[in-house]
């Protein structure tokens, strides 16, 4: 029973088996037939890529030749690009040399004909003077017959003169002795007229002296009466004080007193002087000592006028730091330094 049953088993399995291998044979014989026909298209495509290749072959062999003959007939125009170059430079050059040819012919042909139009122009002159010769040959000719003429008619007049020298020889030396004691007589009116302002001068400061005082910052050197700047004005300042005022005051009522004594003849002015130190002025009123000293000056002048005194017999002068009485750089002579100085003169 059971060699029976195996049996059957065994015949059981063998139909599948037999179908299996079926199948696997079809499938291979199915995968053969793929890989044929895949073989027979790809030779195929093969073939014809081949020939497609031959003939890009062809086509670039042809490019290549096609760009050799355009490298050859290139270097060609290279060549006869450089052939043209060199004959455009040339021609530049050739041209560049007719240019300053032509412009050397130009200044040549224009200096001769400088040249020939200075000649002209001489030649003309030439002419000119050769014609202004004659003609001043003629007027000499005509002159010395007229010199001629006029010379015997001063040896004439000069026989006349010397005859009438003599005669005024002696009318001058009469002439020269008047005019010398005239001189003696002048000299000697000057030296009393002199004499006499230096008599009013003197009677002036004398009583200028009395009035005002043996005081300091007042003194008389030679002919000028000095006050110190501080007497009259503050420091910096043209502007007369109460002081100053005072002192200018008496010093017109005595020179209104000495006007009575002078004659009317005589031409005398009092002149007033203002000095200043040599430090520069720093207040901005005034732009230098020059205008501060010209300003003491004219306000003296003008107090003076105020005070009665005849104003064509005043003068004002601005002399600044340029007239020290002492050069010294210290307190004691920029003191000396700072005046007003009057003097009694001659107009």
């Amino acid at each position: 029973m059971r060699l029976v049953r195996r049996s059957r088993r065994t015949l059981e399995i063998w139909p599948g088996f037999v179908d299996a291998l079926a199948t696997l044979l079809m499938v291979i014989i199915f995968v053969l037939l793929i890989f044929v026909l895949t073989q027979f298209f790809l030779s195929k495509a093969l073939s014809g890529s081949e020939g497609a290749n031959a003939l890009l072959s062809q086509k670039l062999s042809a490019l290549a030749d096609q760009l050799s003959l355009e490298q050859k007939n290139e270097e060609g125009l290279h060549v006869n690009l450089a052939q043209l170059t060199q004959q455009t430079q040339a021609a530049l050059n050739e041209r560049n040399q007719l240019a300053n040819d032509l412009a050397t012919h130009k200044a040549q042909t224009a200096g001769i004909e400088n040249q020939v139009a200075d000649l002209n122009k001489k030649l003309s002159d030439a002419t000119s003077q050769a014609d202004k010769a004659k003609q001043d040959a003629t007027a000499a000719q005509a002159a010395q017959t007229s010199l001629s003429q006029q010379i015997d008619s001063l040896k004439q007049e000069l026989s006349k003169v010397a005859s009438a020298l003599d005669v005024s020889q002696k009318s001058n030396q009469e002439q020269k002795v008047k005019l010398d004691d005239l001189g003696q007589k002048l000299n000697l009116a000057l030296a009393d007229k002199v004499q006499e302002m230096k008599q009013y001068r003197s009677e002036f400061f004398g009583k200028l002296r009395k009035v005002l005082g043996d005081r300091p910052g007042i003194r008389i050197e030679g002919d000028r009466f000095i006050l110190q700047s501080e007497l009259l004005f503050a420091t910096g300042s043209a502007d007369l004080g109460t002081e100053g005022s005072v002192q200018i005051n008496q010093l017109a009522t005595t020179l209104k007193q000495l006007q009575q004594d002078i004659p009317k003849d005589v031409p005398w002015v009092l002149r007033v002087d203002g000095h200043t130190d040599k430090r520069p002025i720093t207040n901005g009123k005034f732009p230098s000592n020059w205008e501060l000293s010209a300003e003491r000056a004219i306000n003296v002048v003008r107090a003076l006028a105020a005070d009665g005194i005849p104003p064509d017999h005043l003068a004002a002068a601005g002399f600044g730091e340029f007239q020290p009485i002492d050069p010294a750089e210290n307190e004691a002579a920029y003191a000396k330094n700072r005046r007003i100085e009057l003097r009694l003169d001659q107009r």
